[in-house]
């Protein structure tokens, strides 16, 4: 088959390589909003597409028989446009992603809201030194908290200036339970921000919160659109793949 993984994720890097290594025809497709991404094997394009439009255009100039979102669990607006896409044009579509932190051990105790907003709000009840895991893009949401210690970590800095009583941490998991709990002690950390993105990459900075009596506040998801199906291992989108006919692009 030649399918389109739209990527940027560890899922959509270990599909790419099961389907070249298979013989697939696959590209895989990077947002490009993260400086020096980790790849995936096989063909890479990197940027936007310009909308539905866009994409559907794509989808169908270069052929693919089917397309595989294996992006991030809040890249919302790429997964609409590529339903939206691919219902167009009849091209089969599945969103591969990693299950979420809503059935952990610990997921009870958290304290769930669905927003960015919502989570400074929820915080500020809860404690006066964060440690703010919500990613680069939202950043800014919690910029008045220019009064007080945040320890803030990121893959790539932020385009603005944060305020001088902040700490910018700078990495990339995985991270072990020894060094989150390490950093959440020395920093008295007491109050955990962070998105409900799932996996084991950090997932550690869980455990260290609650054995440090650290409150954690997580943002929900954004719900997958109606009708899209869902596979939450890289076998299962495999085997979605296998299940379907392969569509005549000439009909198109």
């Amino acid at each position: 088959m030649r399918v389109l993984v739209l990527g940027g994720t560890g899922e959509a890097r270990d599909l790419a390589a099961r389907l070249v290594g298979r013989g697939d025809a696959v590209v895989s497709s990077l947002a490009g909003r993260v400086g020096a991404p980790a790849l995936p094997v096989g063909e890479v394009r990197t940027g936007g597409f310009g909308g539905v439009d866009g994409l559907a255009d794509h989808i169908v100039g270069e052929r693919y028989e089917a397309v595989v979102d294996a992006t991030h669990p809040f890249a919302a607006q790429i997964t609409r446009n590529a339903v939206a896409a691919c219902a167009r044009i009849g091209v089969p579509l599945v969103r591969l992603q990693r299950p979420g932190w809503s059935q952990h051990p610990l997921a009870r105790g958290f304290t769930w809201v669905h927003d960015v907003e919502a989570a400074r709000v929820a915080a500020e009840q809860l404690g006066v030194r964060p440690f703010l895991t919500t990613g680069r893009q939202q950043l800014d949401s919690f910029a008045a908290w220019d009064d007080r210690y945040v320890l803030a970590r990121v893959v790539d800095p932020p385009d603005w200036d944060v305020p001088v009583s902040w700490e910018l941490l700078r990495a990339r998991g995985p991270y072990s339970y020894a060094a989150e709990r390490d950093l959440i002690a020395s920093r008295a950390v007491d109050v955990l921000l962070t998105k409900d993105s799932g996996g084991a990459l950090t997932e550690a900075k869980l455990a260290a919160a609650h054995d440090l009596g650290v409150p954690v506040v997580v943002v929900r998801r954004p719900p997958v659109p109606e009708g899209l199906p869902v596979v939450e291992s890289v076998g299962e989108a495999l085997d979605v793949l296998d299940g379907l006919k392969p569509a005549d692009p000439r009909a198109r």
